[in-house]
């Protein structure tokens, strides 16, 4: 039974629903991190918020952990690469809580153009200070998104429902969708031009870290409304502090800091500056959503193999997961096939899908292959990092898509470039779900993949099977399988022998030493 630790408080309903799913769970929050690096390697699946650091020190200690679920959409707090290297899955869930965060960018819009806290401590404090609170109507008003993704776009839909224009920038934003949202795609130097108010929806990254710095700041529209209800650090707080007090920005509201929890802040205390405590997901609705969504997300990758909103590595649909499993199967042979007879270092790597296997998502069955390929020249290669350890490397991969097969219901074939040579091996499910090699090196060749193989490149001449068989049987070791295929009479042709024990060293030597062998590999499956 997978064990799922929950480190940080959730809803009820979380653990509720791991136990249903035959998941055994335990409920510890609050835990130092050196308490949870002494027990984090009992567990298979790991639940937090934000307030657990999954840090590399603690995933060095996760020696049993397959998955990490952040209830929410920031991963600020887990070292991503880290997990990718020990082979973790790391998932979010970005749609429990976008509404929420999206309504709070327009509360905190209003907020700051209608000066709604500081009329409301006046009040409070028994002063009717009408004249000093003039706000500014938001219709008719341009709004500029920085970030048009799913917090963004729903930004977008209730800003033009109050009748505001909105422009938008994304690097990643198509005409078409653009179109769609009902926006205006536009650079990022004209929304500052344009916009009366500008909100932030994009993750910190290198790129996006201060963005919004001095030089934007100054570009962007005098009496500007600046929101941030995305990330800290995203901008230059300092900068805008100055942009303030000038008059240039008019108002400020702010969910998020560079530095959290934010005791001070050179934005505090600005009377033209509405702040909140990172509150942009803080409602009864959306914890739970996103509690419910972590924890069937882990159970279903514990029990099923499904991948949902995964960041360091493929997803794979619970439809599509029992369907991928012979496929995998199939992806680690080849890839582990070919691993074996290559013996230099790898340059390219093609995967032709055919048949079948083009109807489900291919992007996991390439990550086995290359892990399988790569296993015998690098440490610590996984399906989670395979193909960040193989772009590390300088290998190109390719995948094409051929929905017809010629010969084959369904057929996986690879092409491996080495410095020494191209490699091409093929195979296919047999009833549906066994692996058969069906190609080697451009010859014809049905075999079945075992524990102790022994693979060689010959020459078509007579005496090969006699000499090798031989030798075989003087040493004890019984042949399960002897399978010979050729392209051309006389010419390149392969052997590929299954045996029921490994191949003693000396025996091995004296196989390779027969006339008829050009080369010779042990295999283990």
């Amino acid at each position: 039974m997978p064990k799922v630790l929950i480190a940080d408080k959730l809803a009820p309903r979380a653990a509720e629903i791991l136990r249903e799913a035959g998941v055994e769970t335990d409920v510890k929050t609050g835990l130092p991190p050196e308490e949870l690096k002494a027990i984090i390697g009992a567990y298979d699946g790991l639940a937090i918020r934000s307030a657990t650091k999954v840090t590399a020190e603690i995933i060095a200690a996760a020696t049993n952990l397959k998955v990490i679920a952040r209830a929410g959409i920031g991963v600020d707090n887990v070292d991503i690469p880290a997990a990718t290297q020990a082979g973790i899955v790391v998932m979010n869930t970005p749609f429990g809580n976008t509404t929420t965060t999206a309504e709070h960018a327009i509360a905190m819009m209003f907020a700051a153009a209608r000066q709604i806290p500081a009329a409301s401590a006046s009040t409070h404090a028994g002063k009717w200070e009408k004249s000093k609170f003039m706000g500014r109507e938001i219709s008719g008003k341009t709004l500029g998104l920085i970030g048009a993704g799913n917090i963004g776009s729903i930004v977008a839909d209730r800003a033009q429902g109050l009748k505001m224009r909105v422009i938008a920038y994304d690097p990643y934003l198509t005409e078409e969708r653009a179109l769609a949202l009902g926006v205006e795609r536009v650079s990022l130097e004209d929304l500052y031009k344009r916009a009366d108010v500008i909100t932030l929806h994009v993750p910190k990254t290198k790129e996006t870290a201060h963005m919004i710095d001095a030089g934007a700041l100054a570009a962007m529209k005098k009496g500007v409304i600046l929101v941030n209800c995305a990330r800290g650090g995203l901008v230059d707080e300092a900068a805008l502090r100055a942009a303030l007090d000038s008059g240039h920005v008019g108002a400020a509201a702010f969910d998020v800091f560079s530095v959290e929890p934010a005791k001070e802040n050179v934005l505090f205390g600005h009377p033209n500056v509405v702040c909140t405590p990172h509150l942009g997901a803080a409602t009864a609705e959306a914890q739970d959503a996103v509690a419910i969504q972590a924890a069937e997300q882990i159970a279903a990758y514990l029990t099923t193999g499904a991948v949902t909103n995964a960041l360091n590595t493929a997803s794979v649909s619970a439809q599509d997961a029992p369907r991928l499993q012979p496929y995998l199967k199939l992806g680690a042979a080849l890839g582990k096939f070919a691993g074996q007879i290559t013996g230099s270092a790898i340059r390219k790597v093609d995967i032709a899908y055919e048949g079948t296997v083009t109807d489900v998502n291919t992007d996991p069955i390439a990550a086995t292959i290359l892990a399988n390929l790569l296993a015998g020249q690098v440490e610590s290669v996984n399906l989670v990092n395979a193909l960040q350890v193989a772009q590390a490397r300088g290998i190109e991969v390719k995948q094409s898509y051929d929905p017809t097969s010629r010969n084959w219901r369904s057929m996986i074939e690879m092409t491996v470039t080495s410095d020494e040579r191209v490699r091409n091996v093929t195979g296919t499910l047999f009833t549906g779900r066994e692996p058969r090699l069906v190609n080697v090196e451009g010859v014809p060749i049905e075999v079945a993949l075992t524990a102790h193989m022994l693979f060689i490149r010959n020459r078509d001449e007579p005496g090969l099977v006699g000499a090798v068989g031989c030798l075989l049987g003087d040493a004890g070791i019984n042949i399960a399988d002897f399978r010979l295929g050729r392209q051309d009479e006389g010419g390149a042709a392969v052997c590929v022998i299954n045996l029921d024990a490994p191949l003693p060293d000396d025996v091995f030597a004296d196989i390779k030493a027969l006339p008829h062998v050009v080369s010779a590999k042990r295999l283990a499956f």
